[in-house]
């Protein structure tokens, strides 16, 4: 692949401005400067540099990010900043066009924390997303009022929500203190947890998302930071290898 084209599809401006990237002398390959645009490469796992920063060819992007209170998963927030402002301006710009840049894989709400996935890779966001296939999702629920093992027993054997009567259900629930429980869900309705919690006779005050499949959010990964996803990550999350 020429090297335009490589700096074109990981982000970093149209054809024209990689291309002047390359001329101007910004660009380096396996730590050799080069100004040939049109000098070709394989581009897999090709590490190379822009303006002094180090990068990494990925065919496809699968990153997690630790989401901070504070921020909407929008690309067009209403209230607060985006969580897509926490990203590096090549993430938001990769493969050009209309459909630019990833895309959170489900949603978080502004005052929601924790672990949150993100890609551009349009199976797999469909994947994680349906409920079909059952990724559970665990949360750490701090509640207003103490927990007991009633509202623990409700949460399992399913409660109605206002827009479905069908029951949902936890497929995990355990109090870890007097205020606090752990519940796993393998689908995503909208604000389910909060409506959840409510249902029981509780609210929720805090919420934070640790793990999805069995990917924990790493811990020091720090609120607004990101990372690339691993192969054995991916692994960790769906059970299934995906391109990198």
């Amino acid at each position: 692949m020429q090297l335009q084209e490589i700096l074109f599809s990981q982000g970093f401006g149209t054809r024209r401005v990689c291309a002047g990237l390359v001329q101007q002398g910004f660009v380096t390959v396996a730590g050799d400067p080069c100004t040939d645009e049109a000098m070709e490469f394989i581009a897999q796992d090709l590490c190379f540099t822009v303006q002094g920063v180090a990068w990494q060819y990925h065919e496809k992007a699968y990153l997690m990010l630790h989401k901070p209170a504070g921020y909407e998963c929008s690309q067009k927030p209403s209230t607060y900043p985006s969580i897509y402002t926490l990203l590096p301006a090549p993430i938001r710009q990769r493969g050009g066009g209309a459909a630019a840049g990833v895309q959170a894989v489900g949603r978080l709400d502004q005052d929601t924390t924790g672990l949150l996935l993100l890609s551009d890779d349009g199976k797999f966001i469909h994947r994680m997303s349906s409920p079909k296939h059952h990724v559970p999702k665990v949360y750490d629920v701090t509640a207003k009022h103490p927990v007991d093992s009633e509202q623990i027993s409700k949460l399992l054997a399913g409660v109605v929500l206002d827009d479905d009567p069908k029951p949902v259900r936890a497929a995990a629930c355990e109090q870890t203190s007097e205020l606090q429980l752990s519940l796993t869900l393998t689908e995503g309705k909208y604000h389910q947890v909060k409506r959840m919690i409510a249902a029981v006779g509780n609210r929720v005050e805090g919420l934070h998302r640790s793990r999805i499949g069995s990917l924990g959010l790493p811990a020091d990964l720090q609120p607004g930071e990101w990372r690339w996803l691993t192969a054995q990550d991916l692994l960790s999350i769906s059970g299934a290898s995906v391109k990198k």
